[in-house]
């Protein structure tokens, strides 16, 4: 089992995180720290192979914790999942030994992708020995990165699908089909269309709303 920290200050934000690791096989979520300070002391007792760091923590920026961590020797790969869309942020994660980027908001097939390619990387470089070669270390890494993942179904933006996720996050009771519409400017048979694609890729779930005559509303909540 590979063993995670989840890093993230948003206490809803991190308790899905950790829902979604541990329903991908072979990954097991240790802990959980909700600044860059409580990930260091945590990590320098108890180093884990895997840190899930949100970037924008209340007293450090994630990349801070990155330097601290490999200045304190402590070699954990990381995952970054943040909103930051700067370029200059995921250059600079990249040289403090980031390994993926994930934005948000997210859907668990996203993370999940993240998560099995990760650990393809870790089973292609288990061991001690030499690489056979360049091509060996090109399908190492080629794991490890993957290629650009499939588009959305014909009609669908990823702009709109952040979009409805958004509003989503932000109604924990849950939310229709019209109430996301509204909130978002788009039509109602849209918005259903995006929630449905979010359903099925079990980011959320249907909660059938009851009370008055004729086929109850359907809500959609985040699961």
């Amino acid at each position: 089992m590979i063993s995670v920290l989840v890093v993230e200050d948003e206490e809803i934000t991190a308790e899905a995180n950790r829902l979604y690791v541990e329903r991908v096989p072979g990954f097991r979520v240790e802990g959980m720290a909700r600044s860059g300070g409580e990930a260091l002391r945590y990590l320098r007792r108890r180093p884990v192979e895997l840190i899930l760091l949100d970037l924008y923590l209340p007293d450090m920026h994630g990349l801070e914790v990155c330097r601290a961590l490999r200045a304190a020797g402590v070699l954990s790969d990381v995952i970054a999942v943040t909103s930051a869309r700067d370029l200059s942020v995921v250059r600079s994660a990249v040289s403090v030994g980031v390994a993926q980027y994930l934005l948000k908001p997210f859907t668990f097939a996203s993370l999940s992708e993240k998560l099995t390619r990760y650990a393809e990387f870790r089973s292609s470089v288990e061991g001690s020995g030499e690489a056979g070669g360049q091509g060996e270390v090109d399908r190492a890494l080629a794991a490890l990165r993957g290629p650009v993942r499939s588009p959305l179904p014909k009609g669908m933006t990823p702009a709109t699908l952040d979009a409805v996720l958004a509003e989503l996050r932000g109604a924990p009771a849950g939310m229709s089909a019209q109430a996301a519409a509204a909130a978002i400017g788009i039509s109602r048979v849209t918005a259903r269309r995006y929630l449905e694609h979010l359903t099925d890729s079990g980011v959320a779930r249907r909660i059938p709303q009851y009370g008055g005559v004729g086929r109850p509303e359907l809500l959609y909540r985040i699961v």
